[in-house]
Formats: C-alpha cells, structure tokens, sequence
C-alpha cells in the first residue's frame, strides 16, 4: 500500500534540497563565481554540510528510509528526507507516496537569483535549471520548474526554451513588475506565448516575493516577544498575513493587462502562498472590469470575465490547514490543486488526510478534479494518460 493508497494523486508541489555545490557544480565555468553562496544561505537552520560530496543517503539510511512505507510523510524532513537531494531516491519515494507525477522547485534558490544584480540573473538561472534537470532526469513523473527571470524578454525566452528542450515543464517567475513594467506589457508577450506555445505554465510560488515583511512591522514596542522568525523559508505570523499580496497583485495585473484574454492558451500556477485570498481576488476583478468598463474602454472588450479567465487559465494551491472544501464551494472546484510540500515541514506529516476532511462534503468527480484534474489542466503536455 502506499500513503496515497487507491486515489489517483498528482503533487503540484515539492522541493529538492540544495547541497552547497548546487548552483557551482552546474554553472557555466566562467559564471562559478556568480553564483549565490548556498551554503551561507542555509547555515544555522538546515545541516546540509555532512551530506556534501555524497550522491545520496548512505545505503543503511535509504534502507530504514525505505521501510516508513506508506507512513514516509511522517518521517525526516528537509536535507534527511529519502530523495531530498538524490534524483534517483526521489524515484523511490515517489513510489512509496504513490503519486503518478510530482512537480519539484527548489527550495533555496529563487529570491537569491531573482534579487542578483541584472547581469547575473541568467547565469544563475541556468545553472539552476541544469542542476534541477539532472535531479529531475531520473524519473519522468519528476517535473522540473525552471527559474525564469522575466527582465529581458529575449533572454527569458531563450531560457524558456533551454528549459524545455532539457525536459523542465513550467518557468517559476518573480512577482515583480519585470524590468520595471507591467508583466502585461506588450513587450512580454513574447514569453507568455512561448510558454503558451510549449504548454508550460508559468509559476508563482514561495520565493517569488519577498516571505517576510519590512522590518519597521515587525518594531511592536516589545523587544524581548519571540517570533517564529528564522533563516530560509521561515516565516511568523505577520508575514502569513500578507504572503500573497504580492501574487494578488502580479495575477490582477495580468488579467487587467488582458494578458489572459490574448494568450487564451497560457497556463499559470500560484504555489505554495495559499488560497484562502482567491475567491475574493476574483470578485474584485470581476467588479474592476464591471465598474471600470466606460472609463477604462480596454476592459469593456474582455470577451470572458476575469473570474472565467482565472477558472479556464489558473490554478492555486491551499494550505492544509485551509478549508479548500469552502473555497470550491464560494468559488470554483476547477481552481485548487493537491499539494504535498514534500520533504517540507510545511506540509506537515499527512497531508492528504487533511484534505479529505476538507473535502468530505465534497462529490467524488470535485475530489478528482483536486488530486488530479486540474493538475492535468496547467501541465497539457506532461504526463497526458496521468
């Protein structure tokens, strides 16, 4: 038996976890000193040191590793989990999770590469998306996310372009105004079209914002209350708030922009930020185009809502600990997407028990559409028969 037992189950969230030498070992050898220092990155919380130069876990690890069977979940996280940093044992937790696909980001990579100096960015990016291809390569249910600066459009093409030809399926972007314009300008729609063109979705997920707010937020007039504040991907209960905001923004703009409306075959993904905002970031769209329509005379030409654009064209994933039962019923069932976080903390020790209790008013063909559906909706040209 494994933990996803009879249920057809595609994971559009999981993360590899970067060894120091990630970005080195696969970085063009004049651009290896570009290169983000993951090993200061990750210093303090995780312990990746030990496992440098190793290929994977020592084989009495991956054993013991291997007999938590359907209970893997429970089990190590981050570096310590089976296949956190080996392709090959990712294929062999994929089936003892029995998961017919599994979508794989990084886990330390993004904000580094997207905040690089402009002339860095695409170094970085490729080395990247080598190494998460080679990670990847070992498993075709394993889907690679490449890291995908939007800055220079010509540029982010061509990276586009290496990510599929190396067998990547979806380019994880910033949630920034790329090159200090609008994501809808007219000068991307050259990447949304490759993308479109390619049936890769683009990707907004934890590291495409900023995790933490400002820290005159955080100046509460009490210098000794503890927060839950860390390193990399740790975040406290202010930050939780406000982690979307940033996405919000990114998907409204694209949608006002008519980016959607142009490129009806563009898929995207809002990962790892939550879902409990959609519903209502969808009812302000639709209220935008309907009150704005005369003054704004662009909008009055959508020949879709913003709310059936996001239904036919997005998909988002909710926390466990959010009711996705409610969502679906005060939005759209087509909209949310199964996600473990696997080796992740974040996803806690059973997450598809979670979901089920959300769910169990739900019919059988909307919790098909959860597991796998939708997932087979933004992911066209992967795993078609999946």
């Amino acid at each position: 038996m494994t933990y996803a037992g009879e249920r057809r189950i595609l994971d559009a969230d999981s993360h590899l976890m970067e060894l120091p030498d990630f970005l080195t070992a696969h970085a063009d050898p004049g651009a290896r000193d570009l290169m983000p220092r993951l090993g200061e990155i990750t210093t303090g919380q995780f312990d990746p040191g030990r496992h440098v130069g190793r290929s994977g876990h020592p084989p009495e690890v991956v054993e013991a590793l291997m007999r938590l069977g359907d209970n893997l979940t429970r089990g190590p996280k981050w570096h310590d989990a089976l296949g956190a940093f080996s392709g090959a044992e990712r294929a062999t937790a994929l089936d003892l999770l029995g998961f017919g696909a599994q979508v794989v980001f990084s886990s330390f990579c993004a904000r580094p590469t997207f905040q690089a100096p402009p002339a860095h960015r695409y170094a970085i990016a490729r080395a990247h998306n080598r190494a998460v291809a080679d990670f990847c390569g070992h498993d075709r249910r394993l889907i690679g996310v490449a890291i995908t600066p939007l800055d220079d459009p010509g540029r982010a093409v061509e990276e586009i372009a290496f990510a599929a030809d190396n067998g990547l399926g979806a380019a994880w972007v910033a949630a920034d105004a790329p090159g200090g314009r609008s994501p809808g300008h007219p000068a991307h729609d050259p990447i949304w079209r490759a993308l479109a063109e390619r049936g890769m979705p683009f990707i907004l997920h934890v590291g495409s914002s900023s995790l933490q707010i400002d820290p005159e937020w955080m100046n509460d007039g009490f210098p000794d209350r503890v927060t839950a504040r860390g390193g990399a991907e740790v975040i406290g209960s202010k930050d939780l708030t406000v982690i979307h905001h940033a996405a919000q923004r990114f998907i409204s703009a694209l949608v006002l922009d008519g980016v959607l409306e142009r490129q009806p075959d563009l898929r995207g993904g809002v990962i790892e930020i939550g879902a409990g905002w959609v519903p209502d970031m969808i009812r302000r769209l639709d209220h935008a185009v309907d009150i704005w329509a005369r003054s704004e005379p662009h909008l009055g030409k959508m020949r879709r809502k913003p709310s059936e654009q996001i239904r036919d064209q997005l998909r988002f994933t909710p926390y466990p600990f959010e009711d996705v039962g409610a969502l679906i019923r005060e939005s759209s069932p087509e909209l949310y997407l199964f996600s473990s976080d696997y080796p992740h903390a974040e996803g806690g020790r059973d997450p598809i028990g979670r979901f089920e209790r959300a769910l169990a008013d739900q019919t059988e063909d909307v919790k098909a559409k959860f597991y796998a559906g939708n997932f087979r909706d933004i992911y066209p040209n992967v795993f078609a028969s999946a």
